[in-house]
């Protein structure tokens, strides 16, 4: 059997916890998704802790931002790597889904979080 994949969630102070967090409540799947935080560390530190977090195995990176620290460091870091893709504007939706889909690759799931994740934003009267 193959390695289930692998979520990591990357964000600004305590958001990646918080999300981690709401996900597992909701879900009941705890295992699922690992939070990665920028507080208190440099841009060294941040690599490291995004690096560490995701390991060898394939991995979807989920970045709250399409630009900034928390971006920068996981593409310096995993640019290269062919199992691991990245996803920016990480919401709940998307994470609900993706425990749930551990089975798919990290391409199919990276596209699935991004449909699930723009369906659920929408203006409500």
């Amino acid at each position: 059997m193959s390695e289930p994949l692998r979520g990591v969630i990357v964000c600004h102070g305590g958001l990646a916890r918080a999300l981690m967090d709401a996900t597992a409540q909701i879900s009941g799947v705890s295992d699922a998704l690992t939070p990665v935080s920028n507080s208190g560390c440099d841009r060294g530190d941040l690599e490291a802790r995004v690096a560490a977090a995701v390991g060898t195995g394939p991995t979807v990176v989920f970045v709250d931002m399409a630009s900034g620290s928390c971006l920068f460091a996981v593409l310096r870091r995993l640019r290269e790597r062919p199992n691991v893709r990245v996803v920016t504007g990480v919401n709940l939706a998307m994470l609900l889904d993706f425990v749930f889909h551990r089975d798919l690759s990290p391409d199919e799931a990276a596209t699935r979080a991004v449909e699930i994740g723009e369906k659920a934003i929408q203006v409500s009267a």
